[in-house]
């Protein structure tokens, strides 16, 4: 498992490495993503071998969220201050994503001919 997670990350660290050399500008985590999945698809053995510790990882994604509440926290001046701003930013953008996604479904059943409303 710790070969794993170091395999994990060191294609993380490729994807930084890279991102911040070539000045890119996408992240480089995701530069690693690209990397390990492409190495994913070359070595299927690899993505079996990698696969408990991604669950694993998974199961406790919620653990990565305690740094995030306590930034909020801490920065609660500044929520105070913007609070009302932030709230219209965060339903805003959860309304226009909702619509976004109804909108591609609707054009992508429309298009590959799957009517939902036929007799």
């Amino acid at each position: 498992m710790i070969l794993n997670l170091a395999l994990i990350l060191s294609f993380q660290l490729i994807g930084e490495v890279m991102a911040r050399a070539a000045a890119l500008p996408v992240p480089g985590p995701v530069i690693g993503m690209a990397l390990l999945l492409a190495a994913f698809l070359i070595r299927p053995a690899l993505a079996q071998r990698v696969l408990p510790t991604s669950q694993g990882i998974l199961q406790h994604l919620s653990l990565l969220f305690v740094p995030a509440g306590v930034g909020v926290i801490s920065h609660a001046d500044a929520l105070g201050q913007s609070g009302l701003a932030l709230m219209a930013a965060l339903v805003g953008s959860t309304v226009l994503a909702l619509a976004a996604g109804a909108l591609t479904f609707v054009g992508l059943a429309r298009l590959t001919g799957n009517k939902a409303d036929a007799p």
